[in-house]
């Protein structure tokens, strides 16, 4: 495989937080690679540093030590600024809870992320549009939050995502707060994103069947990386 075709490359992560006087390590010497075109779980007991992993991954936080390439770019260096500007372009986040504004149409909520790039108004729109039929929400752009079930926010909270056309998505428990029929639905969605526009994703779970649709599952203990992948190979 060519260093092309990883988007996302950890070497040696290590990430520390000063608590009371004490080092607390949350995650060790942690090296990670995932090919373009991978959809990736990330599992372990509560504390184990999956999202810290994740927000590292996302840009939302920096190690204590190791480097952090996301599409050949070393994100671990970046100033606030730019680090800013990498998550706006290149990363679409998916969360537990939806974190839509009450007070925004579907379509609206959509647009948020790209208030932050040079798009015109009307683009703006017909791109919100076209992520909101790629989940299937063509009949309630103009709901509300409160007019939709919590799978349909989920689902708006997805074409948010993706609006940007993000290299990257990363979900953190996207399915936590849904019955097991629209998690169901969720998940297809995200491997229908996975497969058919090759979106790279990386998601937190602790649920097996959501884990399951993954192509490799990855296991965090105690700040340290195993993989799984494959039917149950470890490597």
């Amino acid at each position: 495989m060519s260093k092309e075709d990883i988007l996302i490359d950890l070497r040696g992560v290590t990430k520390t937080y000063e608590r009371g006087g004490e080092s607390l390590t949350i995650l060790e010497s942690l090296d990670l690679e995932l090919p373009r075109g991978t959809f990736a779980a990330l599992m372990g007991p509560s504390g184990s540093g999956k999202s810290t992993l994740l927000n590292l991954i996302a840009g939302l936080d920096k190690p204590t030590a190791g480097s952090i390439e996301i599409a050949g770019q070393r994100i671990d260096r970046l100033s606030e600024a730019k680090l800013a500007k990498f998550r706006s372009s290149s990363v679409g986040f998916i969360f537990q809870s939806y974190n839509l504004l009450p007070v925004l149409t579907a379509v609206e909520n959509v647009e948020l992320p790209l208030l932050l790039a040079p798009v015109a108004a009307s683009e703006r729109r017909k791109r919100a549009q076209t992520a909101l039929r790629v989940v299937g929400l063509e009949d309630r752009m103009d709901h509300y939050p409160r007019q939709l079930s919590g799978g349909q926010e989920q689902r708006v909270a997805i074409a948010r995502a993706i609006v940007n056309d993000p290299v990257l998505i990363v979900a953190d428990e996207p399915t936590g707060d849904l019955d097991r029929k629209s998690a169901d639905e969720i998940l297809k969605l995200m491997e229908t994103l996975n497969r058919e526009l090759g979106k790279t994703i990386i998601m937190v779970t602790h649920d097996p069947a959501a884990a399951a649709r993954a192509g490799v599952v990855h296991h965090l203990d105690k700040g340290r990386l195993q993989r799984k992948a494959d039917g149950g190979e470890h490597a």
